[in-house]
């Protein structure tokens, strides 16, 4: 029997030390927290919209403490980790809710994860799995590549879309799913700005294949690309595609 060979696009490394990097920044006085505070609130009104009143639930990723707080307050026995290896059995069962926040972007085996959530969760349970999708950073894309000029690089991570997400749950096993989008558009006066945000944010380059780091040319072409792209107001306005994947066992 043949082993099914997943290809390392991300490095594990990398991608914890991001998020890790992250969670210290949005403890800090004037840290940007936009995207944590928009995941996790975005979850708190499924919960209740949807009546959920779980006994068991597990949170990843979690920076603000409010989900939390809203599932301690239903009466959950909650578990609530910063970080998590997906592509390996959790050891839980019986789940009533797992919530995964900005992480599934950036795993290998994609499918073996939401594999392994499915078998966490008691019959009938809920996954909420939260990230960025297809259709994210289109005004970086376009930088970088300008910048890059004749030799580009892989500087922005594959991203997925609904359609592929609904397959992805299909595939794990999931008897009903539901995967929905909306966009949020940030704005920013400077390059560096954006850069920094993608940082506070947990959205940096994790490729196992790292990319080169930018000479002063090509820093200098991506400086004159922003600055091309401003709106009357000087400002880059950047958007951000959120995929919310429902899955029910």
């Amino acid at each position: 029997m043949q082993t099914r060979q997943v290809p390392t696009i991300f490095s594990k490394v990398r991608r914890e030390a991001r998020a890790a990097r992250a969670s210290r920044l949005a403890q800090a006085d004037g840290a940007a927290r936009w995207l944590a505070e928009e995941l996790e609130q975005d979850c708190i009104e499924r919960i209740g919209f949807m009546r959920l009143e779980p006994s068991r639930a597990l949170v990843i990723s979690e920076i603000t403490g409010e989900l939390s707080a809203d599932l301690r307050r239903l009466g959950a026995d909650l578990t609530a980790v910063p970080s998590y290896d997906e592509e390996q059995p959790s050891g839980l069962s019986e789940l009533d809710l797992i919530i995964s926040l900005n992480r599934l972007d950036t795993v290998n085996d994609l499918p073996g994860a939401l594999l392994h959530y499915r078998n966490a969760l008691a019959d009938g349970g809920i996954l909420f799995a939260q990230m960025i999708g297809a259709g994210s950073l289109p005004a970086l894309r376009q930088i970088m590549m300008t910048a890059d000029a004749d030799r580009p690089a892989a500087r922005v991570h594959p991203q997925i879309d609904s359609r592929a997400a609904t397959g992805l749950l299909e595939r794990a096993g999931f008897k009903r799913q539901v995967v929905d989008s909306h966009t949020v558009e940030v704005s920013y006066r400077s390059l560096d700005r954006l850069i920094a945000d993608l940082r506070e944010q947990a959205l940096t380059n994790v490729l196992a294949d790292a990319p080169p780091p930018l000479t002063r040319s090509a820093l200098a072409r991506a400086q004159d690309a922003f600055e091309a792209m401003k709106d009357s107001e000087g400002r880059v306005t950047e958007t951000f595609e959120l995929l919310t994947l429902t899955g029910w066992r």
